[in-house]
């Protein structure tokens, strides 16, 4: 059970609790302290994301929506939730152009702020039935087709529609945009135009109220991606912190694009066909932004990057191109292999390359210096920027916490439980933190866990300084349902030592534990 809380989006200084359900007795004491210390403090001393009312859209507020989803939500109160699990009201509210071409092509759906998202495509041979009915906590039965997607993205090239990204242009008629962006947030984005910036929206204590890239259109306009959940909270965080200005605009364009990420080292190749220029490195640097045309479509925004770390490029088309520009992708590519890809695929190749996504590994209470970030921030940057102080600060007294990656050691794959996230870590023995994400990693053929590491004092219970000398002295388990599993810290990614796919036995992790 669960309440909704937070200052609204749309009145500034207005705070809601709500959504009891009759739990308030117990709720009361832990929900009016953390929405007391929001009206002091500008935000709580805990992460209650999945209570802010910002979570939530205009979208979510229509009477038959609510109706359908509190009948569905009431019962499962009382019911157990596997990992992966979807709501099955208020679906197909928010969908991209090529929701029915996708979905014909076997697309199995998730949700997320009301927009649909792939899984993963079905191959015909698969009993979609079974697969649809399928609830476990150990090996799924889409295990073999996320592997043959990933494999594709590694060797071939693979099309995934990201069209829920949250997506705002800032622009201006004198400089104003980039002074409030400079301010707003912790890297500098005062770069040449067409390049990409890898940013965080700071709050005073400097934990990430956003990750977000941030291309440089023209001198002044901007174009910034964010989480799909975002989009209410981010628009309200920048809302809140920009001045009235006439000459300066923010603008939700989310609706205008389709996002195609075309992941694999043969992207390249289908859209040097498409656009008849050269998108190889020396002419197409990476975190870079141009406007091409693919076939018969001008105007889309071609980005070097991919959010997993393989090589490809984000295609962001005006929506009454989409269905052309993925016609053309598709069909150009079938002499490269291509084929469609879906999130489960995207999540074991960011998990594998050490990649943390906001909402699951970074929240408001998350600075950059302890999840690796030092590079998305630039201290003197020749202005002050919102939470700067703060990272100074941790900068001097070192940080409390360290994102860390795992990698399972003794766990097998078919007869184990999967850890999915939230197990506990156990360093030298003692408790030390839990995972925040997980997944496959069909490179390595492990699971890979990120998760914060804490220094807990033996005598006291209190938090120590965390270096990077501590993770990697340590010996750590990751408890699955009772049972612990050995595994190997790793404070960058390894994925990069394997360039061919290898067998378990020719694997020594202890080779792998890092610097």
């Amino acid at each position: 059970m669960r309440c909704i809380m937070g200052e609204s989006p749309s009145v500034q200084g207005y705070f809601v609790l709500a959504g009891m359900n009759s739990a308030g007795l117990s709720f009361g004491g832990g929900a009016g302290r953390y929405l007391a210390e929001w009206m002091v403090h500008g935000y709580p001393s805990e992460n209650i994301w999945e209570l802010d009312l910002k979570r939530f859209g205009a979208l979510q507020s229509s009477r038959t929506f609510l109706r359908h989803r509190v009948m569905e939500v009431m019962p499962l109160l009382y019911d157990l939730k596997v990992p992966r699990w979807d709501f099955q009201t208020g679906r197909q509210l928010r969908t991209s152009p090529l929701y029915d071409r996708l979905d014909a092509q076997g697309a199995r759906w998730m949700e997320k702020h009301g927009f649909e998202r792939p899984k993963y495509f079905v191959p015909p041979d698969k009993d979609l039935l079974a697969l649809e009915q399928s609830k476990t906590f150990y090996k799924p039965d889409w295990f073999d087709i996320v592997e043959s997607e990933v494999k594709c993205c590694k060797e071939a090239v693979c099309v995934i529609d990201m069209s829920s990204f949250t997506k705002f242009e800032i622009t201006s008629a004198g400089d104003q945009a980039l002074e409030v962006l400079q301010y707003l947030f912790s890297n500098d984005l005062d770069v040449p135009v067409g390049h990409i910036v890898h940013t965080g929206m700071l709050n005073q204590a400097g934990g990430y109220e956003n990750d977000c890239s941030i291309a440089r259109l023209g001198k002044r306009s901007f174009f910034m991606i964010s989480p799909t959940d975002q989009q209410v909270h981010c628009w309200a965080w920048l809302k809140k912190h920009m001045p009235e200005d006439s000459n300066l605009l923010l603008e939700d364009v989310t609706w205008k694009y389709t996002a195609l990420n075309l992941i694999g080292p043969r992207a390249v190749d289908v859209l040097s066909e498409l656009s008849y220029a050269p998108m190889t490195p020396d002419h197409f640097p990476s975190l870079f932004c141009k406007e091409m045309s693919v076939g018969y479509a001008n105007g889309i925004r071609v980005m070097s990057m991919t959010h997993t770390g393989e090589p490809g490029f984000m295609l962001y088309i005006p929506i009454e191109y989409a269905l052309h520009v993925y016609n053309e992708v598709m069909s150009v590519g079938q002499k490269y292999g291509i084929r469609n890809a879906g999130y489960y695929a995207l999540r074991s190749l960011r998990i594998e390359k050490f990649f943390a996504f906001w909402g699951q590994d970074l929240n408001t209470l998350t600075t950059p210096l302890e999840c690796g970030r030092e590079s998305r921030v630039k201290l003197e940057k020749g202005m002050d920027f919102i939470g700067r102080d703060a990272l100074l600060q941790q900068k001097q007294n070192g940080v409390y916490k360290r994102l860390t990656m795992f990698i399972l050691d003794d766990h097998d794959t078919d007869l184990d439980l999967w850890p999915w996230w939230g197990e506990p870590i156990y360093r030298n023995g003692q408790y030390a933190g839990k995972t925040t994400s997980s997944a496959y990693s069909y490179t390595l053929e492990r699971h890979v866990c990120l998760g914060f590491v804490h220094n807990f004092s033996e005598d006291t219970g209190e938090e120590q300084v965390v270096t990077a000398d501590f993770i990697n002295r340590g010996e750590y388990e990751i408890d699955i349902a009772g049972h612990r599993f050995q595994a190997k810290a790793k404070l960058y990614p390894v994925t990069s030592l394997f360039t061919h796919k290898r067998r378990k036995d020719d694997v020594e992790l202890s080779d792998l534990h890092g610097k």
